[in-house]
């Protein structure tokens, strides 16, 4: 590892002035370009204690061994150079991103005597007219075909074209009209790229005139009652409408422009374009990359403009380019891009209308691309099998983990606290075992606290049913478990039983259960009956009859119940202090064979026990994607229970709690009097004047309202008013 300072310029050699800069390794490999504004500034960000940078830009100046830049006139003259570098030496620490796939386009070799119409991958070529991306080659072949019947240009290749001319007879789209036969004379070159030339207006947008043209010709063969050539030039129109609607018209003032969206997380980043040409969006591509670089989405979009533009020019570069943030220079860009295109290029951030919204539909394309290219990783078994070997051999694990636990606590302000548990097997989600958690010790926001009460309470249901399946068994005089026949060793007898304070750790031996009384009942939480709200969210486990203990750690299918296994690996959502809260709810419950470790999400660390410092995975490492991903799961797990409750709560009402008290009558109580407060108001006497109501149930309702306290008074923030209670909050 090499020390920046040892290669650290002088004072005053680096210019003040725009540049490009490269870092090359100890071999003179080029593994970093950049470019600045003004170089001293840039550089001298390198070159500042290693504890202030990034990760990854520490990583790069502690893997170079040198700095380098070279001097230009203007801004734009350093983003064509940098782009040009970025090509050249292919540096190991810039964004580059990469196609899933080489996509193809719509060709028309105007370089040729006689244009061919073609799908074509790959590099482009002087001369000829591309239209495009297209998603997959049959939609364009598709096209083309439709397209035929009013330009019959030539498709076939140069073999066949001269086959043809040798015999003097043309091929079968020849015969059947989709073709104009250049080959055997039929029609002349002029006349023949004419075709060619109508054929690229009409992919321009330049639609409405042949459409018209067409019907003009219909008309007027119907007039001279040439019916059979006005029903095919009908049919030709129709075609052409069809072909239309291939692309639908998504900006109707008939715009030119480039989309392009960015989807992101802490490692990846997927970048979608669009490309609207007449308003209609006539092709899509895509990329995914590795986020070597400490980069923002402005820096990721500025990428994008370089490796899409790049080896552009003319057309090829839109009027309008639509991004999500503009780069750090706009206008340095923005000239750049004019000078590809010939003209006046507007590089800005759609803010309403048409433009807004199908930005939104890029951006959602963009996220299901990141999330395809997650998926379609994750599923590979080796990549799975080797991200398990690399955390087992980052935290020192002696096997890989194929159980893995994380925790994640949420709340809104210390409000409505719950917790999630997900769990992942041979790197794949369980969703079957995950688990919700109400933290029910304390009240109000101590994120430590809840995830040792989790923790322990995950744990201690797990020791309850080491124990029903007769791995340990109590003495009657209440010293502690001892093995059964054939048993593992017990857990210390310092271990706490199930008691039915979550957080509290009783030592002892087991309390005893009443007769058809489930354990379950007296420790963590499960989740509530599924509402169809959360794919993955299990129903709670039933209460086991009394009967043989290993049949109570079954369930009603023959699979153990979703505790009974302990995980290999616990993850926990936090850094240091979530880690150590974890650590010490397994040492309460005497467990010691369970590994904890943390990641903390904003510098994606890894930390462990009583270590000082964390354990940094490279970015690259399949070790690191996999626990983030669960990470990221829990989170969302713990994040739709908790806005679930939320909404829960806000729609409750006192009402509720009232046995016999349907929504029916709930309805006629608020309409008669208005609101909750006015009800509370009210005598019995009151109540019982509402029809339906009877004298007990006017009772029940008076106490209901009377032991539930107002709620705090609602505050407009948009005008500072304090709102009265007089909705009807509680109407079902």
């Amino acid at each position: 590892m090499a020390d920046p300072s040892s290669y650290r310029p002088k004072p005053g050699q680096i210019p003040d002035s725009p540049g490009v800069y490269k870092f090359r390794d100890e071999h003179r490999r080029v593994i970093y370009v950049g470019k600045a504004k003004n170089l001293r500034q840039r550089l001298a960000n390198y070159f500042q204690d290693l504890a202030g940078l990034h990760p990854r830009t520490r990583t790069m100046v502690t893997t170079a061994a040198s700095v380098e830049w070279t001097v230009v006139s203007t801004e734009v003259e350093a983003l064509q150079l940098e782009y040009t570098w970025i090509k050249e030496y292919d540096p190991r620490f810039n964004v580059k991103y990469r196609d899933d796939k080489s996509y193809p386009y719509l060709a028309v070799t105007l370089n040729e005597e006689f244009p061919r119409v073609q799908v074509m991958r790959g590099a482009k070529k002087k001369g000829v007219r591309y239209f495009g991306p297209y998603g997959h080659a049959w939609a364009i072949r598709e096209t083309v075909d439709l397209m035929l019947r009013v330009f019959p240009v030539r498709t076939c290749s140069a073999g066949v074209f001269k086959n043809a001319e040798r015999t003097g007879r043309p091929c079968l789209l020849g015969y059947i009209g989709k073709c104009s036969a250049p080959c055997v004379g039929r029609v002349t070159p002029d006349e023949h790229r004419d075709l060619a030339e109508d054929f690229c207006d009409f992919m321009a947008g330049r639609t409405g005139t042949y459409i018209r043209r067409l019907e003009k010709d219909m008309t007027q063969a119907a007039e001279e009652m040439e019916y059979e050539r006005a029903a095919r030039l009908r049919d030709d129109a129709e075609a052409l409408r069809r072909a239309m609607e291939k692309s639908a018209v998504v900006l109707a003032d008939a715009t030119d422009a480039d989309l392009i969206a960015v989807a992101e997380d802490e490692l990846e980043a997927a970048v979608q374009i669009f490309h609207v040409r007449g308003g209609r969006v006539r092709g899509q591509r895509g990329w995914v990359t590795d986020k070597v670089e400490a980069v923002d989405t402005a820096g990721l979009v500025e990428h994008a403009l370089q490796q899409l533009y790049g080896e552009e020019a003319g057309d090829s570069v839109p009027k309008e380019v639509l991004v999500p943030a503009l780069p750090e220079d706009p206008e340095a860009v923005s000239q750049w891009l004019a000078g590809r295109r010939g003209s006046q290029v507007s590089l800005r951030i759609p803010q309403r209308g048409d433009k807004k919204d199908l930005m939104g539909t890029v951006q959602r394309n963009a996220q299901q691309a990141l999330g395809l290219h997650k998926t379609k990783r994750a599923s590979d078994l080796t990549t799975r099998s080797r991200a398990l070997e690399e955390i087992a051999e980052a935290l020192g694990l002696d096997t890989a983990p194929l159980r893995v636990e994380c925790f994640d606590i949420s709340h809104l302000q210390g409000d409505d606290v719950v917790a999630s548990m997900v769990v992942f097997e041979d790197g794949l989600a369980r969703k079957s075992e995950y688990r919700r958690f109400q933290i029910k010790g304390f009240e109000g926001q101590d994120d430590v606290r809840s995830m040792h009460e989790v923790i322990g309470r995950r744990f201690k249901r797990y020791l309850q049913d080491k124990e029903r399946t007769g791995e340990w068994e109590e003495t009657p005089a209440g010293t502690g478990p001892v093995p059964a026949p054939g048993a593992t060793a017990p857990v210390p007898s310092a271990a706490p039983s199930i008691a039915a304070t979550p957080s509290a750790a009783v030592p002892g031996p087991a309390p005893v259960l009443a007769p058809g009384v489930s354990p379950a009942a007296t420790v963590a939480t499960h989740a509530p009956p599924s509402t169809g709200t959360e794919p993955g969210a299990p129903a709670p486990t039933e209460a086991a009859p009394p009967g043989d203990a290993s049949e109570d750690t079954r369930e009603d299918d023959g699979r153990p119940k979703r505790f009974a296994y302990p995980p290999q690996l616990v993850v926990v959502d936090g850094g240091q202090p979530q880690v150590a809260a974890a650590k010490r709810a397994l040492d309460e419950l005497g467990i010691d064979d369970v590994a904890v470790c943390g990641l903390a999400k904003r510098l994606e660390e890894v930390w462990l026990p009583d270590d000082d410092d964390p354990v940094v995975l490279p970015r690259s490492s399949e070790g690191l994607y996999l626990l983030q991903r669960i990470r990221d799961e829990a989170h969302r797990f713990a994040l739709t229970y908790q806005r679930a409750k939320r909404a829960k709560r806000i729609r409750s009402s006192p009402l509720d709690d009232v046995a016999g008290l349907g929504g029916t009558r709930k309805q006629a109580l608020i309409k008669h009097f208005g609101s909750v407060k006015n009800l509370r108001q009210a005598t019995i006497d009151e109540i019982c004047e509402v029809p339906g109501i009877g004298r007990r149930t006017a009772e029940s309702v008076a106490v209901a309202l009377a032991a539930a306290a107002p709620a705090a008074p609602a505050v407009n923030t948009a005008t500072g008013e304090i709102i009265e209670e007089d909705d009807g909050g509680s109407t079902p």
